[in-house]
């Protein structure tokens, strides 16, 4: 019997007032799954990854977490669904007047059930699966570098050890050897624990290495109302070669044909 998708998504759309950001969007995501989301800035890939964690709702459709569409739960259900799953912001999201340590033990100081041993035993475990040494836990984030914030972010997310994580755009900001930091830091956390990861991301870099499956969605602005949104959905190593001249095109960061349009 084929497992059913830890995360489903039916016929959702989503409209900002008049502006529409998602069109009917049908998309399975498999348990233990890595999932990269790609695709040009306002294609409403964030947007997804907020619908998915129940932050937003959408206009059109249902959003399912193991077969329950979300906007059934109660406030309290809802709660113990992101309890389950971890979120990496693109600039981390630490709290400023926390330092290091008190950032990665929040959400376990929040969910409650834990005596502060156990809190710190996790809190040092999952500095440690990032790289962080002990002496990083007094830190503000202030005197924390890019990549130092990423980490810790990561850290603070896996702390509950969720299902499920969602990372929006994880190396945005970073050079290249601390992007391929963040990429190993990620297949690390697969490798370690069973997880469902959906990653927004531009860097293709990112998702030749860690992705098991790619989805590219397109600028409703520049679709004909007939046409799908998904431009592609299958393996990262079939993009070069996608049929659809507007994925080889993204891949391959060409402009040539923006260039020639009459848009900006």
């Amino acid at each position: 019997m084929i497992d059913e998708p830890i995360i489903r998504l039916r016929g959702v759309s989503v409209r900002f007032g008049p502006q529409s950001v998602l069109r009917a969007i049908d998309l399975d995501i498999t348990r233990n799954q890595t999932l990269c989301v790609i695709g040009e800035s306002g294609c409403g890939k964030t947007v997804l990854l907020k619908l998915i964690v129940g932050l937003l709702q959408p206009t059109e459709g249902e959003v399912l977490f193991e077969g329950t569409p979300l906007h059934l739960l109660s406030e309290q259900e809802l709660t113990r669904v992101r309890l389950r799953v971890g979120f990496l912001f693109q600039q981390a999201a630490l709290f400023d007047s926390l330092n290091v340590y008190d950032n990665v033990a929040f959400g376990l100081r929040a969910k409650g059930g834990y005596v502060e041993d156990d809190i710190r035993t996790r809190v040092r475990d999952r500095l440690g699966e990032v790289g962080l040494p002990s002496s990083a836990e007094p830190k503000m984030p202030a005197e924390l570098s890019g990549g130092m914030r990423k980490r810790v972010g990561l850290a603070r997310a896996l702390a509950l050890d969720p299902d499920v994580m969602l990372y929006d755009e994880p190396t945005t900001g970073l050079d290249p050897i601390m992007t391929d930091v963040i990429n190993e830091l990620v297949l690390r956390t697969r490798r370690r624990r069973p997880v469902t990861s959906v990653i927004v991301t531009h860097e293709m870099r990112t998702v030749q290495k860690v992705s098991d499956r790619v989805v590219m969605l397109y600028p409703l602005t520049r679709l004909q109302p007939d046409e799908r949104q998904v431009l592609y959905d299958g393996p990262p190593g079939q993009l070069a070669t996608a049929q659809d001249a507007r994925v080889r095109q993204f891949v391959e960061g060409d402009a040539t044909e923006r260039l020639n349009s009459d848009e900006v």
